[in-house]
């Protein structure tokens, strides 16, 4: 157990020896939670009622793993590459799932590979001039991640030409705000 200096008193620090293992690995354990979720996607048919409960069960788990961590204190680099993991499966699993069911124009596809460009650069550039993947989580990142959650969600509500449209739009912008912010760094 150790002691800090406070300015006003003397307050107990958390060590890890502290901390019980439950409590410890939660949010590890919630982000294990989405990628079981994710991998029994495959099993299902896309914008299904099963479909539906196991995606916005591993939707919630992304938005509250982070949550659970920093207020819990446990946060470390492990449990951010194992969060950073279950997502790249969940967005893969929820392309490979909604991709055949989703017609879009022409345009918004393009639209959609000048973003993956964009955003392949911005990593590319980081990892040249950093020497490791930069990743930006800036709100605009953020309000695109949720902006795509929400769209399978919503595809019955609203023509999915505006929601689509709406998503890219955000997604640009951050695209385009990481890209800058990259850049200067470098000059930082």
């Amino acid at each position: 157990m150790r002691f800090v200096n406070d300015s006003l008193c003397f307050r107990k620090m958390r060590t890890h020896e502290d901390v019980p293992w439950l409590k410890a690995n939660t949010a590890n354990l919630i982000t294990g939670v989405r990628v079981v979720c994710s991998l029994a996607l495959i099993c299902t048919v896309a914008l299904s009622p099963s479909f539906y409960a196991l995606y916005l069960v591993a939707g919630l788990t992304d938005m509250i793993d982070g949550w659970v961590a920093r207020r819990t204190g446990t946060t470390s680099e492990w449990g951010a590459k194992w969060d950073t993991i279950a997502d790249l499966i969940f967005v893969a699993v929820s392309l490979f799932k909604l991709i055949p069911v989703i017609v879009l124009p022409f345009w918004m596809y393009l639209w959609i590979d000048v973003i993956a460009c964009i955003k392949f650069f911005n990593m590319g550039y980081g990892y040249v001039v950093h020497k490791r993947l930069v990743a930006i989580h800036s709100h605009l990142n953020k309000a695109t991640g949720c902006l795509l959650f929400l769209l399978p969600l919503t595809m019955n509500i609203i023509d999915l030409n505006y929601s689509a449209a709406v998503v890219c739009l955000v997604a640009s912008f951050a695209a385009i705000h990481e890209g800058v912010k990259i850049v200067k760094n470098r000059h930082e």
